[in-house]
């Protein structure tokens, strides 16, 4: 789906006000000692591009709210960019993922830090570790930094809190769940948490509870958030499968090879065959898996059905999510825009 000149613009600001600050962040960090510059490398990298879903809902609870267009909200919301940069790193580093938008991941660019030295990789995990934590420091520090007058921003600190508490339990979930029996139901709590929560439910909140949303408004950002932020999620794990690594800039074989707690291997293995299920066994988490393995298991998906509940399980949520917009009581332009990021967010091909 083509981006708006709305959309557009909204990114623009949201990109803008990530360079400016961490430009001034990672200038103060070199200051400290030139031989930090591979983090401040990474740290660069980590911010220079994405879709800024999170910042755009953010500042479209804010101006469903009521509220007119800020640029101290747009920094607000710019903070929600930070904490995915953040999440991504970490994420890539437990689930070893060599590559992240066609880029080496940040564990992997940094070994060459350590080149001609011990155990180069044990300190590109290290310094990828620190600089996710870094990133999330720099999150707080912009939302607390944006310019908004403190008596907003102390509306939206539980939130805050609630955000990053239950984006770590998602991760925490995934990785004590991974390799376990696969279950629809624990994955789908797994994606909640992860990912459905911080991506769309949470943003919108934040920005809401800053403008002072009403509880009706706050309970409708929930039933529009949840259902969409668990479609984004699905949408992701079949591309994960499915998509185009010249698109997704991420090898489909990092799911299988991780055994990945995925709705879509939980449906595949609960209609697989007794056969299938033994070929599943001896191909999920095998670390050496090559492209003919990823074919079978791309078969086994398909013919049990798997990839087609998994979009039927997308389109039940864009319904939820779009009757709930339907009947929200917020300014027409705000709905406009977060109906079109209903298809932004579930129906991307990257």
């Amino acid at each position: 789906m083509s981006e708006t000149e709305e959309q557009f613009l909204l990114r623009t600001r949201v990109n803008a006000a990530l360079q400016e600050f961490a430009q001034q962040e990672t200038d103060r960090l070199l200051a400290i000692d030139a031989d930090l510059m591979p983090v401040a490398e990474q740290l660069a990298v980590a911010v220079a591009s994405g879709k800024r879903l999170r910042a755009a809902f953010c500042y479209w609870g804010w101006r469903a709210a009521g509220q007119p267009d800020s640029d101290a909200l747009v920094r607000a919301a710019t903070a929600m960019e930070l904490v995915h940069a953040a999440a991504v790193i970490h994420d890539d580093l437990i689930d070893e993922s060599p590559m992240r938008h066609g880029m080496p991941s940040s564990h992997v660019a940094l070994r060459a830090a350590f080149t001609g030295r011990a155990r180069p990789h044990a300190g590109g995990r290290a310094l990828a570790l620190l600089t996710g934590d870094l990133l999330m420091s720099w999150a707080a520090q912009l939302f607390l930094n944006c310019g908004l007058p403190a008596a907003y921003l102390s509306r939206a600190r539980e939130l805050w809190a609630v955000m990053t508490r239950e984006l770590i339990a998602g991760e925490c979930l995934e990785v004590l769940r991974t390799g376990s029996r696969p279950d629809t139901s624990r994955s789908l709590q797994v994606i909640r948490y992860k990912t459905a929560k911080y991506t769309v439910e949470h943003p919108l909140r934040i920005g809401g509870a800053m403008a002072g949303a009403p509880d009706k408004l706050l309970k409708a950002f929930t039933s529009y958030g949840l259902p969409l932020g668990e479609a984004f999620q699905l949408r992701d794990d079949l591309l994960g499968l499915f998509g185009d690594p010249e698109r997704t800039g991420k090898s489909n074989l990092d799911d299988v090879r991780g055994n990945r707690p995925t709705v879509l291997f939980a449906e595949t293995w609960s209609a697989a065959t007794p056969a299938e299920r033994r070929e599943l066994r001896g191909l999920l988490g095998r670390r050496g898996l090559d492209g003919e393995g990823l074919l079978r298991v791309q078969a086994i998906t398909r013919r049990t059905g798997a990839l087609d509940r998994v979009e039927e399980m997308i389109a039940q949520r864009v319904q939820a999510a779009t009757a709930v917009l339907a009947s929200a009581d917020v300014p027409a332009e705000a709905a406009e825009a977060l109906s079109r990021m209903v298809a932004s967010a579930a129906s991307r091909r990257y």
